[in-house]
């Protein structure tokens, strides 16, 4: 294929142009020390804005023996910090020498209008608290009654009644006789546990997991105080 056939192929790339934002770290005097170490307090304010962010390094504004700037020393500085050099601005030829061997553009000043960038920081990620104060119950509950703990623990502080229920996305704690039945970790909480002063259930539930009063009462436990909870997808009672 000669070189008029590759012209009449269709275009393989197009010319764009694009309004990119390209940030300049403007350099005011040559201290590479003090730049380390104020562009690392820079970027922990807002890490996320200077990920991987292009930047050109403009060296036209630079004072106090700006003609001995360790440039490669610079561009290390920044490379550290997560940012990526493209060019390099300046008006001394030596330094557009350098940026053109480093693989970098080299531009003269352009007088183009230019603002100040404000970094706001980047706001702290504090978890939402999830904590819900524990549902407490000082009355005995009675056949019939239905209590339920959502996304929180159940404390019943009297006995519990045969034919009462309790429920609860937590833990549940009975400090008397339970007699009804307890559900625990009815969100699916397979952490959940069951305590109580003296075991009498009808029903013990964790997370979907149950045992009867038939298999309850034959459990060596039963009548004492106990907690139960879940050990391999099966209900484990054992003695407080």
């Amino acid at each position: 294929m000669n070189h008029l056939d590759l012209l009449e192929k269709a275009p393989v790339f197009q010319l764009k142009g694009s309004m990119l934002a390209i940030t300049i770290l403007e350099l005011s005097s040559n201290d590479p020390e003090c730049l380390d170490a104020q562009l690392a307090a820079k970027v922990e304010q807002a890490p996320q804005f200077f990920q991987d962010a292009p930047i050109v390094l403009a060296l036209d504004k630079c004072t106090s023996g700006a003609e001995s700037l360790d440039i490669a020393l610079l561009l290390s500085i920044c490379r550290k910090h997560s940012l990526h050099p493209l060019a390099i601005r300046s008006e001394q030829a030596d330094h557009l020498a350098f940026a053109k061997e480093q693989g970098l553009s080299g531009m003269p000043p352009s007088g183009a209008r230019e603002r100040l960038l404000e970094i706001a920081p980047t706001p702290e990620q504090t978890p939402e608290s999830s904590y819900t104060p524990a549902k407490i119950i000082t009355q005995p509950v009675r056949s019939g009654q239905q209590i339920y703990a959502k996304n929180t623990d159940l404390i019943v502080m009297a006995a519990v009644s045969a034919g009462a229920e309790l429920l609860a996305d937590g833990n549940i704690h009975v400090y008397g006789p339970l007699r009804g039945r307890a559900l625990a970790g009815i969100n699916g909480n397979v952490d959940a546990r069951i305590f109580c002063q003296q075991l009498g259930a009808e029903m013990l539930s964790i997370a979907g997991q149950y045992k009867l009063a038939e298999d309850l009462r034959r459990d060596p436990l039963w009548g004492k105080a106990t907690q139960t909870g879940l050990n391999d997808q099966h209900l484990e009672i054992s003695a407080l």
